[in-house]
């Protein structure tokens, strides 16, 4: 049983029999189909349905020579909106099966983003025919397990200019410093460095919230789960066509980076609303565009 079930609706789904059931619903009134009939091993196939606004299920598998399906795995889906980054992606299979993770080195993070590919027949199709290419288009989407909202942090427009610019300049100095330059690498040891002066100082009055506007950090032992705060921008909320369940979609901007994230409304604490602030854990999903 997936984890991340209930994101999308499904958390009264309990025993294996549900969810065959649900597997068996997706291949036959899918919405989407995808093919990969020059696979090594018989032709690989990708079914999704859409069981809310661009939420889902997706189930991969095989046919063998008789003609039969075979499911290998499936996993719930959200696919969002817009191109979160064109970085350079990286894209590995994972050992025990036929699915993906990628990795994109993302200079407004410092991090390397590494997320759940959920469109792996697109990909090996593109694969096999020999388009792969540098700066591929990205879009990155989180599902949410559990999450509070938070309060905004006040802050006046011109301190909001000058925070841009200033992540800006970072982001140039973070690019220069990987292509070998030493001045750029003194220049963020020593931003760094007055970075931990000024939370040091902040500590002892102000809450550590009020001081971390955002951030965007891996999580746990799995390398594609991440703890997210990013400020609110846009809110929507729909309901499961199956179960009933509602569930609510948020764009949210963290680390200069807009994307989106979708949870259960059963499991996000406290009134989401523009402005206002998300934080939680998301399993990170990319789609690549080709």
């Amino acid at each position: 049983m997936h984890s991340y079930l209930r994101t999308v609706g499904f958390s009264k789904v309990k025993s294996r029999k549900e969810m065959q059931e649900i597997i068996q619903d997706v291949i036959n009134t899918y919405d989407e189909k995808i093919a990969v009939e020059n696979h090594p091993d018989g032709v690989f196939v990708q079914y999704s349905k859409n069981y809310g606004c661009d939420c889902g299920i997706t189930v991969c598998g095989q046919y063998d020579e008789d003609n039969e399906f075979h499911v290998e795995y499936s996993f719930p889906f959200f696919r969002g909106t817009g191109i979160t980054s064109q970085e350079s992606v990286v894209v590995e299979r994972h050992a025990e099966k036929e699915s993906y993770a990628g990795a994109c080195d993302d200079m407004r993070l410092g991090v390397t983003l590494i997320f759940y590919l959920q469109n792996p027949a697109e990909y090996m199709l593109e694969k096999y025919k020999g388009n792969m290419r540098e700066g591929q288009p990205l879009t990155i989407t989180g599902l949410a397990r559990e999450g509070k909202i938070l309060f905004p942090v006040q802050k006046d427009k011109e301190a909001v200019k000058v925070e841009r610019e200033l992540t800006k300049n970072r982001n140039n100095l973070i690019a220069a410093a990987r292509n070998g330059d030493e001045e750029a690498m003194e220049d963020l040891t020593m931003e760094d460095m007055d970075t931990y002066s000024m939370i040091s100082q902040r500590i002892v009055t102000d809450d550590i919230l009020t001081i971390v506007d955002s951030y965007f950090m891996p999580y746990g032992i799995e390398c594609d789960q991440y703890n997210v705060l990013g400020e609110i921008l846009d809110i929507m909320k729909f309901k499961n066509i199956l179960t009933g369940e509602e569930i609510c979609q948020m764009t949210i901007e963290s680390n200069d980076m807009q994307f989106d994230v979708c949870i259960n409304s059963k499991d996000l604490l406290g009134e989401p609303a523009v402005g206002r602030r998300f934080k939680g854990t998301i399993w990170l999903q990319g789609q690549l565009h080709y």
